[in-house]
């Protein structure tokens, strides 16, 4: 009777687990396939939408700039403790017109984005007394006082 038990217990065990790799997607799955149905100066922002759905972000310049993302991560195998691997990212920037006409298309793919350089120098503040620097520097003293206060 335990060795049907036990049997029964391993069984359960190892069906229970899961040997194909579970993959995160986030924003739009296959962009690259489907950003290539877009034409530039024919497609319009129906169109778009049909093809990939709402955008994940929009900003209202001159000309609106739409942005979809796709993100696919995967768990890594047992002996690298199921770290995750980005296995895609990417990035369609659309950029419409007033008349919602795709102007112009930019793919980049997670190499791509690898090379992208960012600028290391840091801001300074200029103006030490502006009002701004007043507020924030009033409020923090305030809140230190009142820890000196609980002390």
């Amino acid at each position: 009777m335990i060795k049907i038990i036990y049997i029964f217990f391993i069984i359960l065990v190892t069906t229970s687990c899961s040997i194909n790799p579970i993959d995160n997607y986030h924003g739009v799955a296959f962009l690259e396939k489907k950003q290539k149905k877009l034409s530039i100066n024919k497609s319009n922002k129906n169109d778009i939408i049909k093809i990939l759905g709402a955008p994940s972000t929009e900003s209202i310049l001159e000309n609106d700039l739409w942005i979809y993302i796709e993100n696919r991560k995967s768990k890594s195998s047992l002996f690298k403790l199921g770290k995750e691997i980005v296995l895609t990212n990417n990035v369609l920037v659309l950029e419409i017109d007033k008349k919602g006409i795709l102007k112009n298309k930019k793919f980049y793919d997670i190499n791509d984005l690898n090379k992208i350089n960012f600028n290391k120098n840091e801001t300074k503040m200029s103006d030490k007394d502006s009002f701004v620097y007043g507020v924030l520097s009033s409020l923090r003293q305030k809140i230190d006082s009142t820890k000196r206060n609980k002390k």
